[in-house]
């Protein structure tokens, strides 16, 4: 794996650390709902999913 795909991977781990920090997840405890679930597990099931895909993609696209 080349050295910018490293890098990718390393942001996209960076950037997970700031949406699951405390601070960023309490922005969406309430009693706000998307859909029926609450807005915090809506939130962590999106951010959950978008990284898997992402994760995903580098490693199909860029794997050598």
């Amino acid at each position: 794996m080349k050295n910018r795909h490293k890098q990718k991977l390393v942001i996209l781990s960076i950037t997970l650390f700031v949406m699951l920090n405390a601070p960023v997840l309490l922005l969406f405890n309430g009693t706000k709902s998307f859909m029926g679930l609450p807005a915090i597990y809506a939130y962590l099931f999106a951010v959950w999913f978008a990284s898997s895909l992402l994760s995903f993609l580098i490693f199909r696209k860029y794997n050598e």
